[in-house]
C-alpha cells in the first residue's frame, strides 16, 4: 500500500501539476469572477516555484551536510542506496543524474573508509522487467577493479523503507558490526536517516549529489525559470514522505 501511495504522491505534490489543473480550470469555467481567479492561481503558483533563490534556500535548509568520520577509522561498511541508475528501452543500465551516489561510494572504498560496500535496490516500477539496479552498479564496480570479497548487495527493494530492513537483514547475516556509513542524495538523506532509524540501523550520513550550493546569489537567480519546478517536486514529496513517517507509530 506504502509503494503504491509513493508512486501517486509523486504527482499529487508536483507545483508543475497544481499550476496545470489552475490554468485548465482558467479555460473551461465559464464564471468569469473564477475563471480570472484561477489564471491568477496559476501565475502566483509559477512565480512562487520557478524562483531560484526561494528553491535555493529551501534546498539548502533541508539538504543534510556529510557526518564528521573518525579519521583514523575504518568503518565496516557503507549502505548505498539505489536511485544512481535507471533502465533504457533495452532493459539495459546507464547512470543517471544522481549518479554522485557512485562516486561517493567508490571514494569511501577506494580512500580506505570503509571495509564493504552494499548496494541496495531492485527495480521499483509497477511493472517491472529484469533489470536489477543493483547489480548493475556492482558490475560497474568491479570494472574498476572493487573486489568481490568487498561487495554485497541486496536486489529486493522498491523504496527507501525496504533498503532500510533488507540492508539490515545482509548486514546481520554478515557480521559487520556497526555504525555503518549511508550513502544517497543529500535531498533524500533526512528521510533516509529517519527510515534506517525506525529500522533499528546506525548509520551515519554520508549524503552526494547536491542540488544546490553556497556560493552569492547572482542576477539570473531573480529570473523564473523552469528548473526549480522539477527540484520542488523531488523536495515536496520528501517533505510529504518525511511528515508522513515522522506521525507514523
Amino acid at each position: 500500500m506504502y509503494y503504491l501511495l509513493s508512486k501517486v504522491m509523486v504527482y499529487v505534490v508536483d507545483p508543475f501539476y497544481w499550476i496545470l489543473l489552475f490554468l485548465v480550470l482558467h479555460f473551461i469555467t465559464k464564471n468569469k469572477k473564477f475563471k480570472k481567479r484561477y489564471l491568477i492561481t496559476a501565475l502566483v503558483l509559477f512565480l512562487i516555484f520557478s524562483n531560484k533563490i526561494l528553491f535555493s534556500q529551501f534546498a539548502n535548509y533541508w539538504d543534510i551536510e556529510k557526518s564528521e568520520l573518525e579519521t583514523n577509522k575504518t568503518y565496516s561498511c557503507a549502505i548505498v542506496l539505489g536511485g544512481m541508475a535507471s533502465e533504457n528501452k533495452d532493459s539495459k543500465g546507464f547512470f543517471n543524474g544522481s549518479a554522485d551516489r557512485f562516486i561517493q561510494a567508490l571514494k569511501l572504498k577506494q580512500t580506505g573508509k570503509v571495509d564493504h560496500l552494499l548496494i541496495s535496490g531492485g527495480n521499483n516500477k509497477l511493472n517491472p522487467g529484469s533489470f536489477i539496479e543493483s547489480e548493475f552498479v556492482i558490475n560497474e564496480l568491479k570494472t574498476l577493479h572493487v573486489p568481490d570479497s568487498a561487495l554485497l548487495i541486496e536486489t529486493k527493494s522498491r523504496n527507501t523503507q525496504e533498503n532500510a530492513t533488507l540492508t539490515k537483514a545482509t548486514l546481520e547475516g554478515k557480521k559487520l558490526p556497526p555504525p555503518y556509513v549511508l550513502v544517497t542524495s543529500a535531498f533524500h538523506m533526512r528521510r533516509a536517516l529517519l527510515t534506517f532509524k525506525k529500522a533499528g540501523v546506525p548509520v551515519l550520513a554520508y549524503p552526494g549529489n547536491f542540488t544546490t550550493g553556497k556560493g552569492n546569489i547572482t542576477f539570473d537567480y531573480f529570473i523564473p525559470s523552469l528548473e526549480p519546478l522539477g527540484g520542488w517536486a523531488r523536495y515536496l514529496k520528501e517533505v510529504a514522505a518525511y511528515s508522513f513517517l515522522k506521525l507514523k507509530s
